[in-house]
């Protein structure tokens, strides 16, 4: 006979929507349990996401750093370092591991909360039955259930993809020896963080997007500025393909014929190409792991795309069911998770009603030179409004950029023509990642261009590439003094 244990909250999933969850129940003495299905416990940001891929970026910048090496009183021998790619997956796992131990199950224990390893699914209204894994046949039921599954890598619908091999941002985590070629599918964040980091470790790197430039999803500005830093790297990039299928070219092994590269059919402005490797790696963006948990045995509705549905509030259509982080759709950052599934229990358990302002989330990829962007940008301003009033400065004309010699990249701030208050601000360049936080409270908080130029920044920094532009709407930054306030 099996048993059910009852809880307050039980959530299905173990990344960072849940984890924000298990922290606000447990401030509110909810009594809670954790199902962690598919990865292990941390989700996808520590696993294999955000953690390794830094580590693994920094690792490339350290590799990297003698060859733009921009001091001529800085000379190298004629040696070139070299990346020992095992032992950096090795310092990847030891640091997954740690962040696992000490953000995840330490603070699982810490709070109480009953964890359960295994695949679960909704069978119930708010029950879920573990129905394979180490705790196979356990069922639990909360007062209230929060769905925080997270997402995996997409796999693009072109001919042949799915009968040959590929690399995933997550399997590429499991190759020990790296191929002296491979071709990206996908011109995101995942394509150019992973793409810099594997040129950078001595991979050849080509990378096909669909769209007419990378980062397609943000201004304009940002994707030509980050292809043209990436080409002057050795990282070819090629856009507007229309792919038409790939195909694998095998070894001659006999019965046990293996697959020895890759080529990728595409119309490229109306020419034919075939580009050729020796690996694939597919980043063309993720989808919502929705699939066979029992959403539609306890009437929890999900759109095409298979995010979830979900109300400004987190709730689904149950209104028993709440669900948070990736399976509900973008923005799909940890940080972002993280909120939804602090509110979705403040919303289930207090009526609070607090939701995000999507709009004040800022969105950064951690390559070389960093992209950094925050609010509305200048097409969607013209298209609301018919007008734009922005202004775009480059960091060759920051004071620490040309300090540090390190120049690439630029930033624009977008303004509400009528008011002065700052609604967007993108960038590219050193440090964007760090320089994004001032310009999303800016946004956030209806600042104005004035508020930025009379807030005395240090000099030299390179936030003061924000305040620049803030002052380019006032007065002629070409001709002005470093210290003009």
């Amino acid at each position: 006979m099996v048993t059910t244990r009852s809880y307050d909250l039980v959530i299905l999933g173990g990344g960072a929507a849940a984890f924000a969850a298990l922290t606000e129940a447990s401030r509110r003495g909810l009594s809670t349990a954790l199902v962690n299905t598919g990865l292990p416990i941390g989700g996808t940001c520590v696993n294999v996401g955000c953690i390794p891929s830094k580590h693994l970026l920094a690792v490339g910048e350290t590799a990297a750093a003698s060859s733009e090496n921009p001091f001529e009183a800085v000379q190298y021998s004629d040696d070139e370092p070299t990346v020992d790619w095992p032992t950096a997956l090795d310092g990847t796992t030891d640091l997954v591991e740690q962040f696992r131990r000490e953000n995840y199950v330490d603070v699982a224990e810490h709070f109480e909360t009953d964890t359960y390893e295994g695949y679960g699914q909704l069978v119930d209204d708010t029950t879920i039955e573990v129905v394979d894994g180490a705790d196979e046949g356990a069922r639990i039921t909360g007062e209230k259930l929060l769905v925080a599954t997270g997402s995996s890598p997409r796999e693009p619908p072109i001919d042949g993809l799915g009968e040959v091999d590929y690399y995933t941002s997550e399997t590429i985590l499991e190759e020990r020896e790296l191929p002296e070629r491979i071709v990206m599918l996908g011109g995101g964040y995942i394509a150019l963080e992973w793409g810099q980091i594997l040129h950078r470790v001595g991979v050849d790197v080509t990378v096909l997007q669909r769209s007419d430039r990378v980062l397609s999803d943000t201004e304009g500005q940002l994707g030509r500025e980050i292809q043209r830093a990436f080409e002057e790297d050795g990282i070819e990039l090629v856009t507007r393909n229309d792919f038409q299928c790939v195909y694998a070219a095998a070894a001659d092994g006999g019965a046990d014929t293996v697959q020895s590269g890759v080529a990728v059919e595409t119309i490229v402005d109306g020419t034919e190409r075939t580009v050729t490797g020796d690996a694939l790696f597919v980043a063309t963006g993720v989808q919502p792991n929705s699939e066979g948990v029992g959403l539609d045995t306890v009437g929890v509705e999900t759109d095409d795309d298979g995010t979830i549905r979900v109300d400004e509030h987190f709730q689904t259509t149950n209104p028993d069911v709440y669900a948070a982080g990736d399976v509900i759709g973008e923005p799909e950052l940890e940080t972002v998770a993280a909120k939804e599934g602090n509110h979705a229990v403040k919303n289930a358990f207090g009526g609070e009603g607090v939701s995000i302002d999507y709009d004040a989330v800022p969105a950064v990829v951690f390559t070389s030179p960093e992209v950094a962007t925050v609010g509305t940008t200048e097409r969607e301003y013209m298209d609301e409004h018919g007008t734009c009033s922005c202004r775009t400065i480059r960091m060759e004309d920051v004071p620490r950029a040309k300090t540090v010699e390190n120049t690439d990249g630029l930033v624009q701030v977008v303004k509400h023509h009528e008011t002065d208050e700052i609604v967007g601000v993108h960038m590219v360049g050193p440090r964007a990642a760090d320089t994004i936080v001032e310009a999303t409270l800016a946004v956030k908080f209806g600042l104005t261009v004035d508020d930025i130029v009379d807030t005395v920044h240090p000099f030299p920094t390179f936030s003061e590439a924000f305040k620049h532009a803030c002052q380019a709407f006032r007065r002629d930054t070409s001709a002005m003094s470093c210290c003009v306030e």
